[in-house]
């Protein structure tokens, strides 16, 4: 339970008569709502409110829980001395700032008035006629109705303050922060959700909030649950805290599993070894054959070789059938390209081409299951010209930015921005299965040899010799299929 669910589930205890005790001697609610009656009774003969159209009784099967005998089920506008939204069409305002405010939704945040750097600065004149509108007075709700719903607040004053129409002003004859808890309350935000209209914008409007059903105590009931309540919110905000650390705890204990499992798979210890399927060895040279054969054929370039493996680089022993190799004996390691200027219709194109266009953001977006199947840009013919091209089912890896390291296999072919970098597997005998879950493990160590101060990035000599734990291709296989079984289970921790 999260605490905004906690809080929810103590607010609707609270509208239910079940967060106080009833006390015979506070009197019923039904004497409160009469007293209420010859309030606004009075209020009209003296011409400070208007008489409004009786709205219609309140049938039984429209109540949506029950309460206490004590209580009664009212429409907010019965009880209201005021209930009006702002200004329709509101003024342009001034340039300069002044004393004389008009605020919008935008401003007003549970619990409190919010951003008043955002408002439409008014001249004095022009605040007193829009000021006739809502006439706001301390103790009056604010409620936001148009866009962002059902956040509100209790006004303490301190402000020349008239509102656009996306904010209604409420006034009533309860105890005003009752009824600001209950617009919290779940029973009344689902209500706002659920009957909200408009297509643009949502709102929840005067007429609606004017027959919506609100659950009356008695006054003095309506005090000791509101004292309860803000006795009860500090505790909240402390469950919210412990609730985040224990969340941020549970997510590291099961990335830590999941550390754990590949540091296992990648030592060898996750499957056993068997003679019979060779050796990671005599895999390296089987590739280094294959390879020798595409250089020959002129598909593959001759690169320089790699320095030999000294005993203080290995950071762990490994079975005897495996070997320690670098990316780059095995693979291709290329930088991707960008052509300049981006945006231009000579290289970018507006519409799909053939010419799949591959960022960083793409990994980030579209890579499900570690395969990348989709992009948003594309390039044209003499774009592509400009750019690195890398074909299905080869590693790509993020090497500058934020998300460095974060990698991914292609289930389409592209071009790739100069932010990447790809690890091309010419001779297709290791898995890219395999090449994915070396770089999931690897990912941390990477991070750690970033280069560069202002642009900090991995640089193709740094893949180029990372070390590579290589075991015999079926042992892969054996790998592969065992972390398929159990990470199902590790991600539900």
């Amino acid at each position: 339970m999260t605490a905004q669910d906690l809080k929810n589930s103590i607010l609707q205890l609270a509208m239910q008569g079940k967060l106080v005790e009833q006390r015979a001697e506070e009197g019923t609610a039904r004497e409160l709502i009469e007293q209420i009656g010859i309030e606004k009774e009075r209020l009209i003969k003296e011409g400070k409110i208007r008489k409004e159209k009786p709205l219609p009784k309140i049938t039984e099967e429209e109540t949506p829980f029950e309460i206490p005998e004590s209580w009664e089920w009212v429409r907010l506008g019965d009880i209201c001395t005021k209930l009006i939204d702002g200004n329709h069409n509101p003024p342009k305002g001034v340039s300069v700032s002044t004393e004389y405010i008009m605020a919008s939704s935008t401003n007003i945040n549970n619990d409190t008035i919010v951003e008043l750097d955002k408002v439409r600065y008014l001249t004095k004149e022009v605040f007193e006629k829009e000021n006739e509108r809502t006439k706001v007075t301390e103790g009056d709700i604010f409620l936001t109705s148009v866009g962002t719903l059902g956040r509100s607040c209790v006004y303490e004053g301190g402000y020349n303050i008239c509102f656009q129409r996306s904010v209604s002003v409420i006034c009533t004859l309860l105890f005003n922060y009752y009824l600001k808890y209950l617009f919290d309350s779940a029973y009344f935000q689902h209500k706002v959700k659920r009957e909200a209209t408009g297509t643009a914008q949502k709102g929840f409007y005067l007429n609606q909030l004017a027959v919506s059903l609100i659950p009356v105590p008695p006054l003095a009931e309506q005090k000791r649950i509101v004292a309860k309540v803000e006795e009860l919110l500090p505790c909240i905000k402390k469950y919210d805290k412990a609730y985040f650390k224990l969340e941020k705890l549970d997510k590291k204990f099961s990335e830590d599993i999941q550390k754990s499992i590949l540091q296992y798979a990648m030592q060898g210890k996750l499957v056993e070894q068997k003679p019979e399927e060779g050796t990671g060895e005599e895999l390296y040279w089987r590739i280094q054959a294959e390879k020798e054969k595409l250089i020959k054929a002129g598909k593959l370039k001759k690169e320089k070789r790699l320095p030999e493996i000294t005993r203080d680089e290995i950071p762990f022993d490994i079975p005897n059938t495996w070997a320690w190799v670098r990316v780059g004996d095995l693979f291709t390691v290329i930088r991707g390209s960008s052509p300049r200027p981006k945006g231009s219709p000579l290289y970018w194109s507006d519409k799909t081409t053939n010419y799949n266009w591959i960022t960083i953001k793409d990994i980030s977006v579209f890579c499900k299951d570690g395969v990348l199947n989709h992009t948003t840009e594309y390039l044209t013919e003499a774009g592509a010209d400009l750019s690195t091209y890398v074909g299905e089912d080869e590693l790509i890896i993020a090497v500058s930015g934020s998300t460095t390291g974060k990698h991914c296999v292609l289930g389409i072919a592209g071009y790739i921005y100069d932010g990447l970098a790809a690890i091309l597997n010419p001779t297709k005998i290791i898995s890219s299965s395999y090449l994915l879950l070396f770089f999931d493990w690897v990912y941390d160590r990477l991070n750690a040899q970033k280069v560069g101060s202002a642009f900090p990035n991995i640089n193709t000599d740094i893949l180029k010799n990372t070390l590579m734990p290589l075991p015999p291709l079926d042992e892969q296989k054996r790998i592969l299929r065992r972390l398929k079984s159990i990470m199902p289970y590790v991600q539900k921790l």
